[in-house]
């Protein structure tokens, strides 16, 4: 094993709404700073997409060619021993990985979502789990169905980006260790065509460390963005199945909101709080009998999630994709089927008429935030794979 690498560079292409991906960015640098690494830093930001014209975009997309050639001075100006790509859709864009290479750098990349092996990243389509495009070099199903933003230009644009850097070899050739959030996820990535050798399990974490919350406020929260993938659908017809009896907060905002808003019109027990800071979440999670995750997509790594378990909060949540294996059914939460309103309903009366049962996973999810998800434990693990690619055999030609 080579000496602890030093010098890290983090690249990542910041969203318009801020999210899950940008924060774990801003932690893990924080993270690597606070245990002497020197750390730079590469953004752009998908703001700048409105003073771009389109053709300029799809080039982008594909080959940013101005971006390979910023990338490569910046490493002979900082000297990083690992490059670390979170995200570089659409702007960094797949040049990138070949800067680094062309500099010597080993590159790792956390796949944060689907976007390699799905033109929408979220295995996803017309209200239920997709995999159409998984596997094949270019993925045209994905712009028949105009996966992408509803639009089959803009999925287009997409699948010829995916469809080429699979072509040259840039996903096996480029990239020295992949991040998969949790072994289902790495399971779908070497279905989609990723080489099994290079990816790795390492999940997300919660600093600083929120403490235990005693969950007195007798009420149950969802928090995420309203959407049809998150599953919002399923959680307003269980709260009407439940009625009055009980209470529910939501917060986040999104396309659903209209939905959300009504279901308050028509219950007094549904209440909408909208977007909240961080700190005010983690005080409605120590509060809460449980979040309620009903999302019906195979989820990365919902933060929300490690969160709840941080704070001690169990999570009723559907019993698919990556939920499976971050909720331990009986111990840390609760597990329903997907899209089934009326299961919902049921594992949510059952926290309510069991409180010492919820009680005690509130204790089992803190223990499991403890052993999984602390920093100290990410740190341990994310160390070791920067020394093993700084140590290992030099990227394939």
């Amino acid at each position: 094993m080579s000496e602890r690498p030093t010098r890290v560079m983090l690249l990542h292409n910041l969203y318009q709404q801020p999210g899950g991906e940008d924060q774990v960015f801003t932690d893990e640098g924080s993270l690597l700073e606070a245990r002497g690494h020197a750390v730079s830093r590469y953004t752009l930001h998908n703001d700048q997409i409105s003073d771009m014209g389109r053709l300029a975009v799809v080039g982008a997309t594909v080959w940013n060619g101005p971006v390979y050639r910023e990338i490569r001075a910046l490493i002979r100006s900082e000297r990083p021993q690992v490059a670390h790509f979170h995200n570089t859709f659409p702007l960094i864009s797949p040049a990138a990985y070949h800067a680094a290479r062309a500099e010597g750098v080993p590159v790792v990349q956390t796949l944060h979502n689907y976007r390699l092996i799905c033109p929408n990243a979220l295995f996803f389509r017309e209200g239920g789990v997709c995999e159409d495009c998984s596997g094949k070099t270019l993925p045209w199903p994905g712009i028949a169905h105009a996966c992408y933003r509803g639009s089959r230009t803009s999925s287009a644009v997409v699948a010829t980006a995916l469809g080429v850097h699979r072509m040259l070899g840039t996903w096996r050739h480029t990239v020295n260790t992949y991040v998969a959030l949790t072994d289902f996820s790495r399971g779908r990535f070497i279905q989609g065509g990723l080489p099994a050798e290079k990816i790795v399990v390492k999940p997300n974490f919660v600093q600083p460390d929120p403490g235990v919350g005693r969950g007195q406020g007798s009420y149950f929260l969802y928090v995420g963005r309203l959407s049809q993938e998150k599953g919002l659908e399923t959680l307003l017809a269980a709260r009407k199945q439940l009625g009055e009896k009980v209470r529910l907060k939501i917060v986040g905002d999104g396309p659903l909101g209209p939905k959300v808003a009504e279901a308050v019109r028509r219950s007094q027990g549904v209440e909408w709080l909208g977007r909240q800071p961080k700190d005010r979440v983690l005080d409605l999670m120590k509060n809460a009998t449980a979040l309620v995750f009903p999302s019906v997509w195979y989820e990365g790594f919902p933060m929300v999630i490690v969160e709840a378990l941080a704070v001690g909060l169990p999570i009723i949540a559907s019993d698919l994709g990556n939920m499976r294996s971050l909720i331990d059914h009986g111990r840390t939460g609760l597990k329903f089927r997907a899209h089934d309103p009326g299961d919902l309903a049921g594992k949510v009366e059952w926290a309510t008429n069991h409180p010492v049962e919820i009680g005690r996973m509130r204790r089992e999810a803190r223990k499991e935030f403890e052993s999984k998800y602390t920093a100290e434990a990410n740190y341990r693990s994310l160390s070791g794979i920067y020394e093993g690619v700084v140590a290992g055999p030099e990227t394939e030609a």
